[in-house]
């Protein structure tokens, strides 16, 4: 795989991530170890790196990598993930790896998996046996028996192959969490409520209790302060999990006035998913009690997430990416401006606060001096039409830490 090389892209529209106003004719240098030295006007631009590679980006936008904080790549869609058991172990290496380069040709520098992924694809991007984002996983999905993330038949057989980790007191959570950390975790996911692709349950049911997610954060916060996400889509759930102490509460579609004031004031971050509620709703390729709860909880998260954004609740970009299709993970930047954001404030959502999240922001999110060169650039401007980035065709470089990973400069016109 390509590493990292000095760098120096001109004439771009930079878009920094961090919600200043965009810079025409601009230029952006990365050193040899993938650092970025400038970005900024060109007229203010120091000399160029020596034997830089020079990119003419000839006006099209350049701007941070992105980092999608939701995604299972493990599995490439909701109805497989219940049918792990009958793939080749083999064969779903070599499909997992396919996901993550999509992911990554889409503009995703950076996700963090929310189950179904081992921490071994983490490190193998990382060591640069494949391409993909940096990886941050949660590799099971915590849950009480009978819950979100509990798979089994009556009969004890679980067809989705261990995505679920099950705990029912808060002494068998702490446990579990301690599992879950000896596995790779980097973040612990949890589940406060029922969901939508659950057939036992609903999303306004309650998962963990109060005390159990307490123990939950507990026990992370005593190995090193992992952070801890929780699916919670019904109001009841999100109130637990933000009472509990959780760093993030996914999906948030029952997110009322009391739930968005609470997370406002315990810096709670929001994870929408809004992809997820409002594609692919066809009722010829959905199981009926799914398609049912979309349609019914679509209206419910439009009025409450609208109202979050209104109201500044710190939202980060996530896709719930296989419950839509890999690759296609900017899309959510245009629900996102459905609901009330600015395109410049979607960005945002997609690239600073979503490091915010990992706890990345030292290292990415922004083009800034001193931070990893994770960029992408783009033909078109996602300020006027924050939907051309939602096509992987429009992204037309992607690079990590200054190393290329998609080059289609050479067949659109740009590039030496």
């Amino acid at each position: 795989m390509p590493t990292a090389s000095s760098l120096r892209i001109t004439g771009a529209r930079l878009i920094d991530g961090t919600g200043a106003a965009p810079v025409e004719n601009a230029v952006l240098d990365v050193d040899d170890d993938g650092l970025i030295v400038y970005a900024g006007p060109a007229a203010g631009a120091p000399e160029g790196p020596a034997r830089a590679r020079v990119i003419d980006a000839a006006g099209r936008t350049l701007l941070p990598g992105f980092v999608d904080a939701h995604v299972h790549l493990g599995v490439e869609s909701a109805r497989q993930m219940v049918r792990r058991y009958a793939d080749d172990p083999t064969v779903s290496v070599f499909d997992t790896a396919a996901r993550m380069r999509a992911t990554l040709n889409a503009g995703v520098t950076t996700a963090r998996d929310l189950g179904g992924l081992a921490a071994g694809f983490r490190d193998a991007v990382a060591r640069g046996l494949t391409a993909g984002p940096r990886l941050h996983t949660a590799v099971r999905i915590l849950s009480h028996t009978g819950g979100h993330a509990d798979f089994h038949t009556d009969c004890g057989f679980d067809p989705s192959s261990g995505v679920g980790e099950l705990a029912d007191s808060p002494q068998e959570v702490r446990v579990a969490v301690r599992r879950l950390l000896r596995a790779g975790a980097d973040v612990i996911k949890l589940c406060a409520t029922g969901g939508m692709s659950s057939p036992y349950d609903q999303p306004d049911d309650e998962g963990l209790t109060v005390e159990e997610i307490r123990a939950v954060v507990e026990e992370a916060d005593r190995h090193g302060g992992r952070p801890v996400a929780a699916h919670a889509q019904g109001t009841a759930g999100i109130l637990n999990a933000i009472r509990g102490g959780v760093t993030s509460v996914e999906h948030g579609y029952g997110m009322t006035a009391e739930a968005r004031d609470l997370a406002g004031a315990n810096g709670v971050f929001l994870v929408p998913t809004l992809s997820t509620v409002f594609d692919g709703i066809d009722k010829s390729t959905m199981e009926p009690f799914h398609y049912e709860k979309k349609l019914r909880w679509s209206e419910i998260t439009r009025e409450n997430i609208s109202a979050a954004i209104a109201e500044g609740v710190r939202i980060a970009m996530g896709t719930d990416a296989a419950m839509v299709p890999h690759g296609r993970n900017l899309r959510e930047l245009s629900h996102l401006v459905s609901l009330g954001m600015t395109p410049m404030d979607a960005i945002v959502a997609g690239t600073r606060t979503a490091a915010e999240l990992l706890g990345l922001e030292a290292e990415t999110g922004t083009l800034r001096q001193g931070l990893h060169a994770d960029l992408v650039l783009c033909d078109g401007d996602p300020l006027a039409d924050i939907g051309v980035l939602a096509d992987p065709g429009h992204v037309v470089l992607v690079a990590q830490r200054g190393a290329v990973r998609k080059d289609t400069l050479d067949q659109s016109g740009g590039g030496r």
